[in-house]
């Protein structure tokens, strides 16, 4: 053949064009319905004298929000009624990542637990495991919610009769634990430094470097001290309607987490369990040939495969649980979307609130996925799809 390139056939042309021409159709569909409903958006507001503005985020907020620290020039301070309304967003954003995070962290352990105990060769372990997991998936939400927060959170004893363990109170009017209380600036550099060299040395992907890293984290702490960088407990002390010192969680974050942490809990364990379960059953079989103990082929084998694929799964779930804080407001918890409609009834700025209220979801969303993405990339074997 003497022409560099073959050329394509009409009716191969036609097809691709009309192809091509299908989905330029449906793109500028899908903008002139954006547009339109701008457009009615914009007339409906023009008709009514109300125009379409963000300026109402930097006027006062007028209200108090029970918890929420926002980022100033002096560090992190509580909101006040007198900081303006972005703040009072900032604080009710804080407060949600507060949530996803400690949830997102222990829904993944429960769930992988629940998925290996849903495979026990125990039945009551199994069998216990099944209903939990069926019972959790079930059930709304919203309501288990309720019934952590009503049933249990409320019912727990008043501080001033609440039992202490380990230097932890746990009231109904919250829950306090001991707090770490560290002195000198430069001294807690070094330190945080220290201890971020120091979990380098345990990770797998420097254990060429494993015993530089630890001298490293041996001599930095050295360094930390002579700094003058000190650490000291504070213990929490019961007063006649709270407890002061330590670090308190409000009993409505409580009720929160642990409902949204539990619920996730049975998800990712239903993911887990199809995961080991589409494994090839011969891998168990040469395992037990070699004598490896279950534990041996779980920790070992079995795991470590899961995790290579159970990840977007996972992402999926996150995402969901990030977007489940928002039932915060059935309990009073001042999460962004009850903090949104705050703001959204002391200004007026209804469209505006929903507006930045998605914005900020679907960003919190988006991270999230790049997360999983990214270590979901990182546990791939090269070379293997």
């Amino acid at each position: 053949m003497t022409e560099d390139r073959i050329s394509l056939s009409p009716s191969l042309r036609w097809r691709r064009w009309r192809r091509s021409a299908g989905q330029l159709a449906v793109v500028g569909l899908a903008l002139a319905l954006i547009v339109l409903l701008g457009l009615t958006v914009r007339n409906g507001f023009a008709a009514r004298g109300v125009s379409f503005s963000f300026g109402f985020l930097g006027t006062p907020a007028g209200f108090e929000i029970s918890e929420g620290l926002v980022p100033t020039a002096q560090g992190l301070v509580k909101f006040a009624s007198d900081m303006t309304n972005a703040q009072a967003l900032m604080a009710g954003l804080g407060n949600t990542l507060k949530v996803a995070i400690v949830a997102i962290l222990l829904s993944t352990l429960i769930g992988v637990t629940l998925g290996v105990c849903r495979l026990s060769t125990n039945w009551l372990i199994r069998k216990l495991a099944f209903w939990i997991t069926e019972f959790l998936r079930n059930t709304p939400l919203l309501i288990q919610l309720t019934f952590w927060y009503i049933a249990v959170v409320l019912q727990l004893p008043p501080v001033r009769q609440a039992p202490e363990f380990l230097g932890t109170i746990i009231s109904q009017q919250g829950i306090w634990f001991p707090a770490p209380v560290t002195t000198g600036g430069a001294g807690l550099a070094v330190f945080l430094l220290a201890l971020v060299t120091g979990a380098g040395a345990l990770l797998p992907a420097f254990r060429a470097r494993r015993a530089w890293l630890a001298g490293a984290a041996v001599l930095l702490l050295a360094l930390a001290f002579a700094a003058g960088f000190r650490m000291s407990l504070s213990l929490p002390q019961v007063n006649r309607f709270r407890a002061d010192g330590g670090f308190a969680v409000s009993p409505e974050y409580a009720a929160l987490t642990l409902a949204i942490t539990i619920n996730s809990a049975a998800y990712l364990g239903e993911i887990v369990r199809g995961a080991i379960e589409a494994l090839p059953r011969g891998q168990w079989e040469a395992a037990d040939a070699i004598g490896l103990s279950r534990h041996s082929v779980l920790r070992d084998v079995v795991l470590p495969q899961v995790f290579r694929v159970v990840m977007p799964s996972f992402g999926n779930q996150y995402i969901s649980l990030a977007k489940n804080t928002s039932l915060g407001i059935a309990i009073g918890y001042p999460d962004l979307f009850n903090v949104y409609g705050t703001v959204s009834n002391q200004t007026g700025r209804s469209l505006e609130g929903v507006v930045i209220a998605m914005a900020i979801y679907l960003i919190l969303s988006w991270v999230i996925s790049a997360a999983v993405n990214l270590i979901n990339s990182r546990m791939k074997i090269p070379g293997v799809r």
